[in-house]
């Protein structure tokens, strides 16, 4: 057992999401989105460094001491999964570990609408889930991929930086593929995907043009490709996405992305009012017909109107979706206002409600 192995046990025991180590610094834990410190004395730079170093691999080593940057995962049997981020700031190294839990939470058990299930059976077409880092996007796909792996009989390959939540081989057959380690790069595993007869696709992160045109590819080729990005809502998805081509190139994404594309789910956490935990506000746009005509014809701000008369197909708004977890009492009004998009609607609901300087 690792030395380091006592601090996942303390996170793993508080419920926290992740552990913070800095030279110079007490150690700390991320526990319902704030950081909280451990009581331990603040941690030396070299002290620190032989913590980390005992359990990277050397490979790992090499890249992080060359480039001062580096990721991978980290697993402790019957406790869970960790990915890893190692930096080099002013006062030495630094770590992050996010805990990644070994058991996967089905979408009922988080808490998410019926139609997310409704995602893992879809044949084929694009499907991202987007939000801030830290939002729960890993494990709302981890959910929806357990729910294809139940219930089809398919080949399902995941490409990621670091592989995050293990999925067993059950109905469907299961490989998990990380970057540098076992291809690398995204775009190289992509390109070598369309070779080996996959079903579904799970890429972790739309990083780069390259990636994101063989996503697109490979979703209008008749594969179901699920992926992440950090946007912050369901119509700055599909712009970002547009916007990442040159000029020229974008009337052709537009028409591409609007045959491939079948939902995109955005979401953000909010800590919960009277009990620990917290709990998950989603958007959800579907890619009906109508929608995709908008996206074709460059009309991506009449999405909201869309999603708004969409309820049938289990469309949600943002906002409503917040106003839904404030009228249940399981968040706080000054949270909700913090998060939503349209302010006027929920600044009644604050008792002294604050002067936005960025709106003066």
């Amino acid at each position: 057992m690792a030395e380091i192995d006592a601090f996942f046990k303390l996170l793993n025991d508080k419920g926290a999401s992740d552990l913070h180590l800095s030279a110079g610094e007490q150690p700390a834990l991320r526990i319902d989105g704030d950081i909280e410190r451990i009581k331990y004395e603040k941690l030396s730079s070299a002290i620190l460094r032989k913590l980390l170093y005992e359990i990277t691999p050397e490979e790992k080593i090499k890249i992080f001491e060359e480039t001062g940057d580096v990721d991978f995962g980290y697993e402790i049997p019957g406790l869970a999964r960790y990915r890893a981020n190692y930096f080099m700031q002013k006062d030495g190294v630094s770590a992050v570990f996010r805990e990644i839990p070994s058991k996967i939470q089905s979408a009922e058990s988080l808490g998410l609408p019926p139609v997310i299930n409704k995602l893992a059976t879809l044949p084929r077409g694009l499907v991202l889930v987007t939000g801030p880092t830290g939002s729960g996007k890993s494990t709302t796909l981890a959910a929806i991929l357990d729910q294809a792996n139940r219930l089809r009989k398919d080949h399902i390959i995941t490409i990621e930086d670091p592989i995050e939540f293990v999925h067993t081989s059950k109905n469907c057959i299961v490989n998990h593929r990380e970057v540098s380690i076992h291809t690398k790069t995204f775009t190289a595993a992509l390109r070598g995907a369309l070779r080996e007869d996959p079903d579904i696709l799970l890429v972790g992160e739309l990083r780069d043009l390259e990636t994101i045109s063989l996503a697109i590819e490979a979703a209008n080729t008749g594969h179901l490709v699920f992926s992440t990005l950090h946007t912050s809502s369901t119509v700055k998805t599909i712009d970002r996405i547009i916007e990442v081509f040159p000029a020229h190139e974008q009337a052709q994404i537009r028409s591409s992305l609007s045959d491939s594309l079948r939902a995109v789910v955005g979401q953000t956490l909010f800590k919960r009012l009277h009990q620990p935990g917290r709990c998950v506000a989603l958007e959800v746009l579907i890619a009906t017909p109508g929608v995709r005509n908008l996206i074709r014809e460059n009309k991506s701000h009449q999405i909201p109107s869309m999603i708004q008369t969409g309820k049938m197909y289990g469309m949600q708004l943002m906002d409503d979706s917040i106003m839904e977890l404030y009228k249940k009492k399981w968040i706080g009004a000054e949270e909700a206002y913090e998060k939503c998009f349209s302010k006027e609607k929920f600044r009644p609901f604050l008792k002294t409600p604050p002067v936005d300087f960025t709106e003066i």
